[in-house]
Order: C-alpha cells, then structure tokens, then sequence
C-alpha cells in the first residue's frame, strides 16, 4: 500500500530505556490503514535503523478519516527491546497470534 505522507510529529529521546518514542501522522487517502508492517519498514528506512530495533505500539485511525496517528518506539539495541516491550508486542512483530485466554 502506498502512503502519500508518513511525517514524524513528535520524538522524544528517553535515554533511561535507550530508546527514541515517535508519534507519527499517516495520510492514506483513498486506502485503508496500513499495517504495523508497512509501518515499521518506512520508520526503519527513514531512521536508517533496523527493522528489529523498531516496535510500532499502536496505530489509531478516527472513523471516516483518512490520517492515522502511530506510537512508535526505536531502540538503540534490539536485545533491550525484547527487555522492555510486553510480550504481546513482541509477538505481533513476529507476526505471531495471540492464543485466547493469553
């Protein structure tokens, strides 16, 4: 899917969990939202960061528009992701489903 604007809004440095939080506003006119993957490898590319250092949190699109708001986090090493990020959001990225009852 192709996204006519992808613009970093916010980013703050949290230094304490080595990592950057991005707010991100998507602009899909026209198209649905995109996905975490579609997400990840845009914020990865114009990071120039890994695709494993990046954890798309959460993707949010109001009913009937066509801009997304993304929570956004990029770690400064992939291993301290998988410290800090739940379990659920790890999975997600490994493309993973959740079981019920989990």
């Amino acid at each position: 899917m192709a996204v006519e604007a992808f613009k970093i809004e916010g980013m703050r440095d949290n230094k304490l969990l080595g990592r950057k939080e991005l707010k991100i506003r998507i602009d899909h006119f026209g198209k649905g939202t995109p996905t975490r993957a579609e997400v990840r490898e845009k914020v990865a590319k114009m990071l120039n960061a890994s695709i494993d250092q990046v954890y798309v949190r959460k993707i949010e699109t109001k009913y009937g528009m066509n801009v997304s708001w993304a929570t956004v986090h990029v770690y400064d090493d992939p291993k301290r992701a998988l410290e800090i990020e739940p379990e659920y959001i790890i999975k997600r990225h490994r493309g993973e489903e959740a079981k019920e009852g989990e």
